[in-house]
């Protein structure tokens, strides 16, 4: 297991600050945290170590974070941190510069550079974020290139800023499923993608290798085809002259996945498909409109490629999907009333 958890829910009310405090400084590093809500702490973590990239996703009562000089002659680990605001009021500053999150706001931060950090949130409610921890040795850039950037809100609608928010919320939301052997992949992905984005908000996108530019040029191409998987339209001529590239260019990269263009956007309307038949609050809807959604023109086709893809007709999936659901439920009902007999019989057993 690569994932860390972390929760105050069960411990005491004494323990909870100073535990939450614990494993956040043994999980990131060293600084000086305070809170005025010790007594009535709140907060989580869910840490993927992926070596020298590592993804959190915390919440916690509002505080006040200080990476002092002196800790940082006591341990520098050379890391960048790079935060996805969720909820409630995130701020940064360094360098001079002060940025206050808005909803979804990005920014970043040298570790080895003095910082401040605060976070606050309506009464007895707490913030929340996902934080990258990124080595700086696998940027290609110095710490005074990235200097302009620290502390400054960047861009998060479309580009980089958005296809690395999106990235880091599904290592966040999977992180359980990930082994060992996954690391090193989702490692390197995770910190060209954080490389891409510096390049493009310091315009030095041809100081990135060549490596890395491949991976960033081809989860954008990822990123825009998921964006318009309904347009029935969508073609190789389009998204190549939508990136600048010819499809020569387009289809050598879906070549080193082991796919062509048009397996990869077919998967990936067969499977916004799948999960549309299998949602309860579109159950009135005809499978054949459900597949024109997602740009199949085609039903006898759509049916084809999905009993391909999943083994039954898209009505008899979904017809067996919701079948299993309602099993569930039934079930579920049916031992309601014997947990609650057993509370009932558990309750007069032990009263006085």
């Amino acid at each position: 297991m690569i994932e860390s958890t972390f929760s105050t829910q069960d411990l005491p009310r004494a323990d909870r600050w100073p535990s939450w405090y614990d494993f956040g400084i043994r999980s990131h590093l060293p600084t000086l945290i305070r809170t005025e809500h010790q007594d009535d702490f709140q907060g989580t973590m869910r840490v993927l170590d992926l070596g020298p990239v590592q993804v959190s996703s915390l919440t916690y009562s509002p505080l006040h974070v200080v990476r002092t000089p002196r800790l940082i002659r006591q341990s520098d680990p050379g890391v960048l941190q790079f935060a996805v605001h969720r909820q409630g009021l995130i701020g940064v500053a360094q360098h001079g510069r002060e940025t206050v999150l808005a909803p979804r706001g990005q920014a970043f931060w040298d570790t080895s550079r003095p910082f401040t950090a605060w976070a606050d949130a309506d009464r007895g409610g707490v913030a929340g974020c996902t934080i990258l921890q990124v080595q700086r040795e696998l940027l290609p850039f110095r710490s005074q290139d990235l200097a302009p950037l620290v502390a400054v809100g960047l861009p998060q609608h479309g580009g980089f800023g958005a296809l690395l928010s999106r990235h880091l919320a599904e290592l966040a939301g999977n992180a359980a499923q990930y082994t060992t052997a996954d690391a090193v992949r989702l490692a390197t992905i995770t910190a060209d993608l954080f490389a891409a984005l510096c390049a493009h908000e310091l315009e030095a996108l041809d100081a990135l290798p060549p490596e890395t530019h491949r991976q960033a040029l081809q989860a954008q191409i990822h990123e825009f085809i998921r964006q318009r998987l309904g347009d029935p339209a969508l073609s190789p001529g389009a998204i190549a002259a939508a990136h600048r590239i010819s499809t020569r260019r387009l289809y050598k990269i879906f070549q080193d996945q082991g796919l062509t263009v048009a397996d990869w956007i077919r998967r990936c309307r067969l499977e916004r498909c799948r999960h549309d038949l299998a949602d309860p609050r579109l159950h009135r809807r005809p499978v054949h409109a459900i597949a024109a959604r997602w740009g199949f023109t085609d039903a006898a086709n759509f049916s084809r490629a999905f009993r391909a893809a999943y083994g039954l007709p898209p009505g008899e999936y979904r017809s067996l999907h919701h079948l299993g659901e309602r099993r569930e439920r039934e079930q579920e009902q049916e031992r309601k009333p014997e947990r609650e007999s057993t509370s009932t019989v558990q309750a007069l057993t032990t009263t006085p």
